[in-house]
């Protein structure tokens, strides 16, 4: 009976966390959100039928798409016959004879025209032209979205200014939408394009970390008038609550928005805690959000680290120790100078010669643990500089992690963290 609940339970998360239109709902509800300003420069282009440009600007995983198809669901139930919505890709149509072949197909789909395979890309262009001009008469807005805007910004850019252009006319009636990951999308435009572009512009960015504990609530609380037993729903709810409040299990979080704080990422990480529920007591536990952390963080640096030979321990040690005596550059010579010092200083008994040094140098460029800071391609090894590639706490933890790495290396790197 448990374990059944406890299905049910994990299905009903499992849909809200692929379903990114319940994701983002919890965001929707300020008017200060994106959601809502998006919302309202469509729907007044919609309403008071003008033409209308605008840039959804962020990082990958921040909800551009998702909270577009939200505003766009939620204006076509709205205005169900004065919309229609033309979706492209840059990584599909980038090509401009290729996009407006697209534009033109999907236009034929919404109107249930014929759609002739054998058109030019002039035939297209017109008939693009002329169905915004039909489309206006008949008071319906043309919804164009173009993801991965800057890949359309390459080349001459024909598609943007025909599209922005017929925007010019009274008698159209469309709303370009671009969605970038690039934050200078706009500068990419030429002049007459960007001549004829609103220049709005919404900037999406990861949530702090007030919005993803409304998240986490959002997404991990039953609802209470679901048909699971209220019992099961009440002690669950408080468990996640206390799980939520735990300072171990803020400092999860922490970690996790430290590597990647976006949304996408986020979610990932909660579908792998869902996952690991323990269907005999039916309930989340902390270890679940412990192992989901282990598994959404890939670290192949540490499974690097662990292979290593204690030569090359004592090869990065001595680079972060140049770091932190705050030295510009370093190239193996300067390595070599800090390895034979940390050796005098201890007398410890791992001393190899200079060949075998250079080999394990060369065994590190190859991993790429290290590489080279410069470019130059004539000098010898010995002479270019070099820099290191995995952070303090990866090299603390990859010498943890290490069973033939010798105590002195740790005590070293610990001494050189606390001075950072």
């Amino acid at each position: 009976m448990v374990q059944r609940t406890a299905e049910e339970a994990l299905v009903l998360i499992r849909k809200r966390l692929c379903d990114p239109d319940y994701i983002f709902s919890v965001f929707s509800d300020s008017p200060d959100s994106n959601y809502s300003k998006l919302k309202f420069i469509v729907s007044s282009s919609v309403t008071e039928a003008c033409n209308n440009s605008i840039l959804l600007l962020g990082p990958r995983g921040c909800g551009k798409i998702a909270v577009l198809d939200l505003v766009l669901e939620d204006l076509l139930k709205e205005y169900p016959d004065m919309i229609s919505v033309i979706k492209l890709n840059g990584l599909l149509h980038c090509d401009d004879n290729c996009a407006l072949k697209e534009i033109a197909r999907q236009l034929c789909i919404e109107h249930e025209l014929m759609f002739s395979k054998m058109a030019s890309s002039d035939d297209n262009s017109q008939f693009m032209i002329a169905m915004l001009r039909e489309c206006g008469l008949a008071h319906k807005t043309v919804v164009f979205v173009l993801d991965e805007f800057d890949l359309f910004a390459q080349g001459k850019q024909r598609l943007l200014y025909s599209l922005l252009d017929a925007m010019q006319s009274v008698s159209s009636q469309a709303v370009v939408i671009g969605v970038s990951c690039r934050l200078d999308a706009d500068q990419l435009l030429e002049k007459r394009v960007r001549s004829r572009f609103s220049h709005r512009k919404l900037l999406f960015l990861p949530p702090q970390k007030d919005d993803l504990h409304r998240l986490l609530k959002h997404i991990l609380l039953l609802p209470v008038d679901s048909s699971l037993p209220h019992d099961y729903v009440t002690d669950f709810n408080s468990r996640i609550s206390n799980i939520l409040a735990d300072r171990r299990f803020i400092e999860i979080t922490d970690k996790l928005i430290d590597s990647d704080s976006t949304v996408s990422n986020f979610v990932r990480f909660l579908f792998s805690a869902v996952s690991c529920i323990d269907f005999k007591s039916g309930y989340m536990t902390l270890e679940n959000f412990k192992s989901a952390l282990s598994t959404i963080q890939r670290q192949p640096k540490l499974d690097c680290l662990k292979d290593c030979s204690i030569l090359e321990l004592y090869i990065m040690v001595c680079m972060k120790r140049l770091e932190v005596k705050e030295q510009a550059s370093y190239n193996f010579n300067s390595v070599m100078k800090e390895y034979k010092s940390i050796h005098d200083s201890f007398q410890t008994s791992d001393i190899y010669s200079r060949n075998v040094c250079l080999r394990a140098f060369e065994h590190l460029l190859d991993r790429q643990l290290i590489e080279f800071a410069d470019r130059g391609h004539n000098q010898f090894i010995e002479f270019r500089s070099v820099k290191l590639l995995i952070s303090p706490a990866e090299l603390h933890q990859g010498l943890k992690s290490n069973r033939s790495c010798p105590v002195i290396l740790q005590k070293l790197l610990e001494t050189n963290c606390a001075t950072i």
